[in-house]
């Protein structure tokens, strides 16, 4: 051992894992809070679609992420955990007795004022996705509108990977059927 070897502070794989393990503090919360927020509450509320459930849910699930140690650090590995806690209240949600049926809420719940284009699209995906089931919303959410490869959404679902691309498969031809159902009027309805 050479002398200065002595002097320099030896940085172990658990002195890293509990750098990695470090719980954020608030204003790295705040910020990923900023960040994360808007997408995850339009996940919860177009999965469930119930605008205060998804309140609620994304409530508890910031709660939640705060109260565990994660294996891993970084904001992309945060925000996968995030999506997870998400996914798993939703299913502990849809499992307990008494839960409104999808096809009872209300159109509304689906539509936005965040200009024109994007309430054309939703006007005219709206009607589908309420017929969908809502593991198939579920995907095609974190698919097309987060963007999650079938991988990550395994990992968020619980589901396999090769499950994910044969369920988003199935879910993209259901809703291309129900669009094409969906007569004219419907369709170029604001």
């Amino acid at each position: 051992m050479m002398p200065w070897d002595s002097a320099i502070p030896s940085v172990g794989a658990v002195d890293l894992a509990r750098v990695a393990e470090a719980p954020m503090d608030s204003d790295a919360f705040a910020q990923f809070y900023e960040r994360s927020s808007r997408s995850l509450w339009a996940y919860l509320a177009r999965v469930s679609g119930d605008a205060a459930l998804a309140d609620d849910l994304m409530q508890e699930s910031y709660v939640r992420l705060l109260s565990v140690t994660l294996p891993e650090s970084g904001e992309v590995a945060h925000r996968k955990y995030l999506f997870r806690i998400a996914t798993n209240l939703l299913r502990d949600h849809w499992r307990r007795p008494g839960t409104t049926s999808i096809d009872e809420l209300p159109e509304e719940l689906f539509s936005s004022s965040d200009g024109q284009a994007r309430m054309d699209a939703q006007a005219m995906l709206g009607p589908a996705l309420i017929q969908m089931r809502p593991r198939d919303r579920q995907i095609l959410w974190l698919a097309h509108a987060e963007g999650y490869s079938h991988r990550e959404i395994a990992e968020m679902t619980g589901l396999g990977s090769a499950s994910i691309r044969l369920l988003l498969f199935r879910a993209r031809r259901k809703m291309a059927g129900l669009l094409r159902e969906q007569p004219v009027a419907e369709r170029s309805a604001p």
